[in-house]
């Protein structure tokens, strides 16, 4: 969990796609691979995931959550479902929310 921290705070975290590698790497993908399936997903390259500005309108045209979110845009538990969505997985976060929704 320490590795994955500190290159998901490296790549940037929220600014850039650091927390989506992590939490791809939570999986148990490894981090070049995680990288990859992320970019696939984002539809940029590898290079542009540590990029702070293509990702910040990746981000939004994609409503995953940005540090600062704009009106009407997801955030918090939103963009983590979205998320989810997106990169193929189950959030227990998300599925907790749903759990007491329903």
């Amino acid at each position: 969990m320490i590795a994955t921290h500190t290159l998901a705070s490296g790549m940037g975290g929220l600014r850039t796609a650091g927390d989506l590698v992590a939490r791809m790497q939570m999986t148990g993908m490894r981090v070049g691979e995680a990288k990859k399936y992320v970019a696939g997903k984002l539809k940029v390259s590898t290079r542009d995931l540590a990029d702070e500005v293509i990702m910040n309108e990746v981000r939004d045209d994609l409503n995953i959550g940005r540090v600062v979110s704009h009106h009407g845009k997801a955030r918090g538990i939103q963009a983590k479902m979205n998320i989810g969505k997106l990169l193929n997985l189950e959030l227990n976060s998300v599925r907790r929310f749903m759990e007491k929704v329903n």
